[in-house]
């Protein structure tokens, strides 16, 4: 009589189960035209936006993303969220424009609150991604002022 080993026994009952799986995951893909979905019309993200060539701009530092043209697409139209982050709390710095206002507005539609922190020429910014925040439901906190001052951080604890 020949026994089987432990080892041969669970690798044959995985491959039974992937055997069994299979079909499955096959008949997902056969989805027909009609068994759409989304309710929405897809669209080539490639034709969606602005596309170079862009005129040349100047803005002093720190710049705002208002006077920008084309204006960024930080998502304040197109984010939408699915409550990932409820009950968390955020700290942005440079929340008012580029990779902070990209990271503050879907911080908020994912249920967090926002605390912001952004140079005060920045103010007509902020006060947009304000507005977002708290569009959103969340609680929005603006602390206008440069880090790299000691007082002002002595000043916001």
């Amino acid at each position: 009589m020949k026994t089987i080993s432990r080892r041969r026994m669970i690798s044959g009952l995985g491959a039974g189960l992937a055997a069994a799986a299979t079909p499955r995951i096959f008949a997902a893909q056969n989805v027909s035209k009609g068994d759409v979905m989304t309710t929405q019309k897809l669209e080539d993200p490639k034709n969606r936006y602005p596309k170079p060539p862009f005129k040349e701009q100047q803005q002093p530092w720190p710049g705002l993303a208002s006077k920008m043209d084309p204006r960024p697409d930080h998502g304040e139209k197109s984010y939408k969220g699915s409550g990932r982050l409820v009950g968390r709390k955020a700290l942005i710095t440079g929340g008012d424009s580029g990779m902070g206002r990209g990271a503050a507005i879907p911080f908020a539609r994912e249920d967090a609150d926002v605390a912001l922190n952004y140079f005060p020429t920045e103010q007509p910014d902020a006060d947009e991604v304000i507005a977002l925040i708290k569009e959103a439901g969340r609680k929005a906190v603006a602390m206008s002022g440069d880090l790299r001052e000691e007082n002002f951080c002595k000043k916001t604890r």
